[in-house]
């Protein structure tokens, strides 16, 4: 052994490079071998964060590839008693996905067209159905939507369908996701759902007005609820309620679980108790929801749930369902190039893009920008990528404050919001992302004074600015855009010069809060404004005031001066 060993030895001496040569090649082996490893499965560690979720839109978290039985296993384990609250699309599934199981490359789209015979195997938990056609008013599913340019993988979109307890997950365009309990329209040949996924070239989701559909298996009927149903109110009931509310049937034991479920199946988005009665609807004139009554007056104890009240036939217990109204939904650039440019003109952190919006919602055109957000474009906003001047949006995002942008436009929409608030979300916004927020050592660090002393000027200047230059201008505060958004919303539409449909606009009131709207401002233990910054701030507010006054508009709302 020692003489084969000496003569090895001597060899690879005379012969360095194929020394070098072996020795890389059994490294390149070994590296192999660890990496097949690592791929084979991973273990669970409790806790771990895995998913990017801060880089995901609000009331729909990032679900990743989980394995759709996570949904349906939550689902299966709420209470039959449990009454339906809080925040409507948020999922209150907190379990981790089970990422210590090997998973299959390729979705099951991709499965189907390769044709392979583990398609219809028990454990898949979504099946594809085939390629259908799609209209953007009137859609083929007409649950749940949600957009993302970037990111979005079939998987992806049969979680967030699967976890809000839909039968059916349809792609679209590549980004879009769509969900429903029926399909209502008819099959398209295979091969115009011919787009890529944005976020998995390997697998197909949909084409253009193509939706590649799936249907979410369920272990058992049991198993599909609807998730969180809002709770509007005790509404007197209307005079044409068979017109107004459509939808009905007879329930002798009656309860807020089986009214919802039942309004969520027929496809509504109202669901009204009336006694032994379910009533299923839209927000129209007929019913817009804008005058409740005392909630005594509708506490009848319902048949089947001893501690729910179902109303009366007087007075109707309202919830609000998973399921999308799609009488806003729809959404192009305008038809022929504007002949006035719009500005939606506002300080950072004062509101802009939920604005954006609800007036995209409203008019059922996109709004444009001074600038380029590409977060935005991948979350919906598709005029974000043409030049403000295209003509083709209704409305311009600005925050600039210069004579010579303002006289730019033609007319402009001035949102103004409370300084306390504004900074604090420009701040959240700057170091955290759109509907993110800023660590505790930035508030903490020198960024936050420094941040208080160049912007809070700027908050006062810039409504000043285009109080001075702007050329036909209306103001709106964001405070009572969120107090009173129906009003408001039609005084800006007024202002854009597109016909205000009240039906429209009782629909944007469901579907106000979109993707880029922050869920309230994170409790910080401990108040960030200095007196200084406060008696600064206070100044600036007096003056914002006064400027109003003097060109007889009504003064900041009372809410601004309590510091």
């Amino acid at each position: 052994m020692a003489k084969l060993l000496l003569k090895l030895q001597r060899y690879f001496r005379r012969k360095p490079v194929r020394f070098f040569t072996l020795l890389a090649l059994y490294l390149a082996a070994g590296s192999l071998v660890f990496l097949h490893s690592g791929f084979s499965g991973e273990p669970t560690v409790p806790g771990s964060p895995r998913s990017p979720a801060a880089a995901e839109g609000p009331g729909l978290p990032y679900l990743g590839v989980m394995q759709l039985g996570r949904g349906f296993k939550a689902a299966a384990t709420v209470p039959a008693g449990a009454r339906r609250h809080g925040p409507w699309f948020k999922s209150t599934s907190k379990e981790p996905s089970e990422r210590g199981k090997p998973r299959e490359n390729g979705g099951p789209r991709s499965r189907a067209l390769r044709g392979r015979s583990g398609r219809e195997k028990e454990e898949d938990r979504a099946r594809y159905v085939g390629c259908y056609e799609d209209n953007t008013r009137r859609r083929t599913l007409r649950g749940m939507s949600f957009f993302d340019y970037k990111k979005m993988t079939v998987f992806r979109c049969q979680d967030n369908c699967a976890e809000r307890g839909y039968l059916y997950a349809g792609l679209e365009f590549g980004a879009e996701c769509y969900c429903g309990h029926k399909i209502q329209a008819s099959n398209a040949s295979e091969s115009e759902c011919n787009m890529e996924c944005k976020g998995e070239r390997s697998n197909t989701c949909g084409g253009i007005n193509r939706l590649s559909i799936y249907r979410l298996e369920l272990a058992q009927e049991s198993a599909r609820r609807y998730g969180s149903a809002i709770f509007r109110g005790c509404f007197r009931r209307p005079e044409n309620v068979s017109i107004a509310l459509p939808a009905s049937q007879l329930m002798l034991n009656m309860s807020v679980d089986k009214c919802v479920d039942f309004c969520t199946e027929k496809e509504f988005p109202l669901a009204a108790l009336a006694g032994t009665t379910c009533r299923c609807g839209f927000p129209s004139t007929l019913f817009p929801l804008h005058e409740r009554e005392d909630e005594q007056l509708c506490a009848h104890k319902c048949a089947a749930e001893e501690f729910e009240s179902c109303g009366s036939a007087e007075f109707l217990l309202v919830y609000q369902t998973q399921v999308q109204d799609n009488r806003c939904m729809d959404r192009r650039f305008l038809p022929s190039r504007a002949k006035q440019l719009v500005a939606l003109a506002s300080f950072p952190g004062a509101g802009n893009t939920w604005a954006r919006h609800l007036i995209e919602l409203a008019t059922g055109f996109y709004t444009g920008s001074y600038y380029f957000d590409g977060s935005l474009y991948n979350k919906g906003f598709k005029g974000e990528r043409d030049h403000w001047r295209s003509g083709r949006t209704i409305c311009i995002k600005t925050h600039e404050s210069g004579q010579k942008e303002i006289e730019s436009f033609d007319s402009a929409i001035l949102l103004i919001r409370n300084p306390y608030k504004a900074l604090m979300a420009e701040f959240n916004r700057k170091y955290g992302g759109h509907i993110g927020f800023a660590a505790h050592a930035h508030w903490k660090g020198k960024e936050w004074p420094e941040f208080v002393a160049n912007y809070a000027p700027w908050w006062a200047t810039h409504t000043l600015d285009w109080l001075r230059f702007g050329k036909k201008v209306l103001v709106v505060h964001f405070e009572d855009l969120k107090r009173d958004l129906f009003v408001q919303l039609q005084r800006m539409v007024a202002l854009l010069g597109v016909p205000a449909c009240e039906d429209r606009l009782l629909c944007v009131e469901g579907q106000k809060d979109g993707n880029f709207k922050r869920s309230g401002l994170r409790k910080l233990e401990y108040d960030p404004y200095t007196p200084e910054m406060r008696k600064a701030i206070s100044g600036y507010i007096r003056t914002v005031d006064a400027a109003l006054k003097l060109r007889n508009l009504s003064g900041v709302p009372e809410d601004y001066f309590p510091r």
